[in-house]
C-alpha cells in the first residue's frame, strides 16, 4: 500500500499538544476534597478512571484514522514482466469512396470492419496499430495491447473522413513508421483496399522498399470484384458508376518485395479465409509488462475511524456518564 498524500502524515503531531492538554486538564477536570488521611482509599483509584483513558485514547486513535484516510492510500497489484509468443501488426485500412460497393455482405468496407476486430481479438499478446487511408493517411491507433481501445478505433471508422482517392503508399508508409515503433523481431502490415494509387505523395512501390530496408513484412488483400462502383454526389441526390481498377499487380509486387503474402477476396468468404491465413503469422517471444489498475483503500479507515469514535461515545454515554 502506497500514500497518495504521504506529507499529510505530517498531521500526526497534532496528537502532541491533545495529550499534553489531556494530561494537563485532569488535574482540574475533577473537584477535590481535603481529607487527613488516605488509609480509606488505600487499593487504588475506580475502573472508570482506567476507562477515562481507553475512551480519550480512542478518540486519539480516530483521529489518526482520518489523516491517513487524507493522505489517500491505494493499493496496487504487482507488476509482473513475462514472455510471450507476439508480433507487432498493423491495419492499413483503405477507407475510400469506392468501399461502399455492395458486393460483399453488406459493403466492402463494413465486410472488412468485421473481419479486422475478429482479427483483433484472436490475437491476445500481439502489438496492433490501426492507420486508414483514402485521398490521405491517418494514424487511428498506435501499437498497444489494448483491445477495446483498438476495436472501438475500427468500429469509428469513416469513409470520407481522409478526402477522395486511393493514397496506397502513404497509407504503407504510415503503417511502416506505426510497426517500427514495436518491440518485437516480426514485424507485419496487413494492407487492405480495393483500388489502385491515386493520390498521396509516396509511390506504393517505394514504400514498399523502404518495408523492406526496415525487415517489415506487408500482406497485401484486394478486396472486391473488379468493375464499376456506384458514387453518390456531395449532396447526395445523383449516383454515377465510377470504374474502379484494382492494381492487383503492384500489391503483388508489394507483398513479394517485403516477403509477405498478396490474397485476393472477392467475397465475405473468400476475406474471411484471407485473415484466417494471416492469423497464422510467425511470432517470437516479446517481453510484456501488465500492469493492473490502483484501487483506492481509504475506506477502511474512514470505518474504523467512525467505529472507534463511537465506541468512545458509548462508553461516555454509558459507564463513563457523569450525574451533574
Amino acid at each position: 500500500m502506497t500514500l497518495l498524500h504521504p506529507w499529510l502524515l505530517l498531521l500526526l503531531l497534532i496528537d502532541i499538544p491533545l495529550i499534553y492538554f489531556y494530561i494537563a486538564g485532569r488535574k482540574t477536570a475533577n473537584p477535590s476534597l481535603t481529607v487527613s488521611t488516605l488509609r480509606a482509599f488505600k487499593g487504588g483509584g475506580s475502573y472508570k478512571v482506567a476507562l477515562m483513558h481507553v475512551a480519550f485514547a480512542l478518540k486519539l486513535l480516530a483521529i489518526d484514522c482520518v489523516i491517513v484516510a487524507l493522505c489517500r492510500p491505494q493499493t496496487h497489484d504487482a507488476l509482473s514482466n513475462s514472455a510471450i509468443e507476439g508480433t507487432d501488426i498493423v491495419l492499413a485500412l483503405d477507407i475510400s469512396a469506392s468501399m461502399e460497393t455492395a458486393d460483399m455482405n453488406p459493403t466492402r468496407f463494413d465486410a472488412a470492419l468485421t473481419m479486422a476486430s475478429d482479427f483483433v481479438q484472436k490475437r491476445d499478446h500481439d502489438n496492433m496499430g490501426l492507420v486508414a487511408f483514402a485521398g490521405e493517411s491517418m494514424t487511428y491507433m498506435p501499437l498497444t495491447t489494448d483491445r477495446p481501445a483498438l476495436l472501438n478505433a475500427i468500429a469509428h471508422l469513416q469513409m470520407g473522413a481522409l478526402g477522395n482517392g486511393t493514397a496506397i503508399g502513404d497509407g504503407l508508409v504510415s503503417g511502416i513508421n506505426r510497426v517500427l515503433g514495436g518491440k518485437a523481431v516480426s514485424k507485419s502490415i496487413i494492407l487492405l483496399t480495393d483500388g489502385s494509387n491515386n493520390a498521396g505523395e509516396v509511390d506504393p512501390l517505394t514504400a514498399a522498399q523502404i518495408a523492406a530496408q526496415k525487415n517489415v513484412k506487408v500482406y497485401t488483400i484486394a478486396v472486391g470484384q473488379p468493375g464499376s462502383v456506384p458514387v453518390s454526389s456531395f449532396y447526395g441526390n445523383v449516383t454515377t458508376n465510377v470504374p474502379v481498377e484494382i492494381d492487383e499487380e503492384t500489391l503483388q509486387k508489394i507483398a513479394d518485395t517485403t516477403n509477405g503474402q498478396f490474397f485476393r477476396a472477392r467475397d465475405t468468404d473468400s476475406l474471411q479465409r484471407v485473415f484466417d491465413e494471416i492469423d497464422k503469422l510467425e511470432r517470437s517471444k516479446i517481453n510484456v509488462d501488465n500492469f493492473k489498475r490502483t484501487d483506492e483503500a481509504y475506506a477502511p479507515w474512514i470505518a474504523a475511524a467512525l467505529i472507534l469514535y463511537m465506541l468512545q461515545l458509548i462508553m461516555r454515554f454509558t459507564v463513563l456518564r457523569r450525574i451533574p
